[in-house]
């Protein structure tokens, strides 16, 4: 464990231009958002620069001066945008003061080794400084998503109520459009029939073609392994344009000669297509999960009189089973948000949810897409926390984590 180092103020050489630059940050977005971004580069640095000059030079109390910082943003957020201005000035006014006596103070070395040179301990906080940007700049489109999804208007874009954040400015009746509206309901259904089926067809030829792949003597099983995962390199594009004419001839073989129903015929297109992309995914899950998998356990399972397929059941599944399980969430996803290949092989009583949000921009800009993109949102994040769970179980099965 890293040793605590003695807190030890810092000059203001040092802290003013850390001040300046996260002044110069916030004031890019709130700069954005009023139509200059230079301007709220300068003002914010400036001002948040002289605060912190205020606050160490002159008052000289942390309390008192995180106080003010919450209160004057927080005022001033709602005297330029009202009760939503007023909670982020909050917010910001809280960040700023804890920053600039996190600096001032020295705290920021109280978990980090002691003999650290300052150049290591800034590269330390700038490697997080650039991921913090990254995941704000992935996160951010979403964030902006999920409370449109709520707009009671038919409206893209924030009203004056939600700025005002007045309950007449919100609704759930996209919501309630999702829910009843026949069109929906039916592309919804057909996303939890094949989604599902693609599933199970992709857990069940990726494990097996990952333990296969994962025997040493199996001859080319680098190039097998790349032939297999070719599916998540190619552009979207491509194979969906090669699943076209190649699923056409399958449609058209069980149509014809084996007078299958033109609708099942159209489903196992569909999900014979997904399959394949989602079969990379638990290739490469359970690939991972092998790579630690104790091979004596199998040769004593066979010692013992067991079979290969006993042995896989009662062996090896238990073992790589978050692999597997994570490969399959994977594989949901990309089924269940899939919408080239679908569009290629697919046909109208096929119709996705990802395709009828596709038709819904084409053709009638309808705002229930922002309610269904927040419960595609909600889901993703519920399977990628589970994916989460099962990796950290897995490292305790395999010893890489203390139980």
């Amino acid at each position: 464990m890293a040793a605590l180092t003695p807190i030890s103020r810092k000059p203001l050489s040092m802290v003013l231009p850390s001040v300046a630059g996260m002044g110069a940050l916030i004031g890019v977005f709130i700069g954005a958002g009023n139509g200059s971004v230079a301007l709220g580069l300068v003002a914010g640095a400036a001002v948040v620069t002289a605060l912190a000059w205020v606050f160490v030079t002159y008052l000289q109390n942390e309390t008192l001066a995180r106080w003010g910082s919450v209160i004057g943003f927080g005022a001033l957020g709602f005297v330029f945008a009202g009760a939503l201005g007023a909670l982020l000035g909050l917010m910001g006014g809280w960040l700023i003061g804890w920053f600039i006596y996190w600096l001032y103070e020295g705290r920021y070395r109280r978990k980090l080794l002691p003999y650290l040179t300052p150049k290591q301990v800034f590269f330390h906080y700038l490697f997080r400084v650039i991921c913090g940007s990254i995941f704000v700049f992935l996160v951010t489109p979403i964030l902006v998503v999920l409370p449109l999804s709520f707009n009671a208007q038919d409206f893209f874009t924030f009203t004056p109520e939600m700025l005002r954040l007045d309950p007449e400015g919100y609704s759930l009746k996209h919501y309630r459009d999702f829910f009843t509206n026949n069109e929906w309901q039916r592309s919804f259904k057909n996303s939890l029939i094949i989604a599902p089926l693609a599933t199970l067809i992709s857990v069940s030829l990726g494990t097996l073609a990952a333990i296969g792949l994962s025997q040493s003597h199996v001859p080319g099983r680098r190039l097998i392994m790349g032939i297999l995962i070719s599916p998540m390199i190619v552009p979207l594009i491509i194979s969906a344009t090669g699943m076209f004419f190649f699923y056409s001839d399958i449609g058209r073989f069980l149509e014809g000669s084996l007078g299958l129903n033109k609708t099942f015929v159209g489903y196992l297109k569909v999900v014979l297509a997904h399959a394949v992309l989602g079969i990379p995914f638990v290739i490469i899950t359970v690939t991972a999960t092998l790579v630690s998998f104790d091979r004596s356990l199998t040769r004593a399972a066979a010692n013992m009189g067991a079979g290969p397929v006993r042995t896989f059941f009662k062996i090896q599944m238990p073992l790589i089973l978050p692999g597997v399980i994570s490969g399959g969430l994977f594989a949901f996803i990309t089924s269940f948000d899939e919408v080239v290949v679908v569009l290629f092989v697919g046909s109208t009583n096929q119709k996705t949810l990802p395709w009828q949000m596709f038709t819904g921009l084409r053709e009638q800009i309808s705002p229930t897409i922002l309610a269904v993109a927040t419960i595609l949102v909600v889901l993703s994040i519920a399977l990628l926390t589970t994916v989460e769970l099962l990796r950290r179980r897995s490292e305790r099965l395999r010893g890489l984590s203390p139980s």
